[in-house]
């Protein structure tokens, strides 16, 4: 019985037309070459992987103040006083130190600079201040610690940074009133 089921397939198999694959025309094409011991050859290719390369991830705190030193540098004008290089304190006519660059916006002086730059980021820092404020929902003395604070943050830097453009030039504050 199990003869006859080799036989059948073998039959159907010729009857059925394209049913033939490639090496088995060239086989019977071929004997001499072929022969009956002939075995498609079964490569084996090393399983690969994906791998990718993990650092540690670091805190969320950690990457806000590398964000903040960076625009801290960026605020002060590093690129600025690389490359023009001025005075760290000005000296008026009679010798007195001057702290502010008067009658220039495009000017300053390298703490002048740096006294922007810190009123800048505590300016920014009121904003984060106020944003808290929001994860204190059910907190109630919390968040209003944190509005308070960073809504007088706010305003005390705009005041200070306001009148550091008074100072430095009077005339184009007061001409936009």
């Amino acid at each position: 019985m199990h003869k006859q089921n080799k036989s059948t397939k073998k039959i159907k198999k010729k009857n059925i037309i394209g049913s033939e694959t490639t090496l088995e025309k060239i086989k019977r094409s071929t004997p001499w070459i072929f022969g009956k011991k002939l075995r498609k050859p079964k490569i084996m290719f090393p399983k690969i992987r994906n791998r990718k390369i993990s650092f540690p991830q670091p805190s969320r705190s950690l990457i806000i103040l590398a964000i903040y030193v960076i625009l801290f540098l960026l605020q002060t004008g590093i690129v600025y006083l690389i490359v023009r290089d001025p005075p760290s304190i000005g000296v008026d006519d009679w010798g007195n130190p001057v702290f502010v660059w008067e009658r220039s916006i495009h000017e300053a002086y390298i703490n002048e600079s740096i006294v922007a730059s810190i009123l800048m980021i505590l300016f920014s820092s009121g904003f984060v201040l106020v944003y808290r404020a929001s994860r204190y929902v059910y907190n109630k003395k919390i968040a209003v610690y944190y509005l308070f604070f960073g809504t007088l943050m706010i305003l005390i830097t705009f005041a200070l940074l306001q009148f550091m453009l008074y100072v430095k030039a009077p005339r184009l504050v007061l001409k936009s009133k």
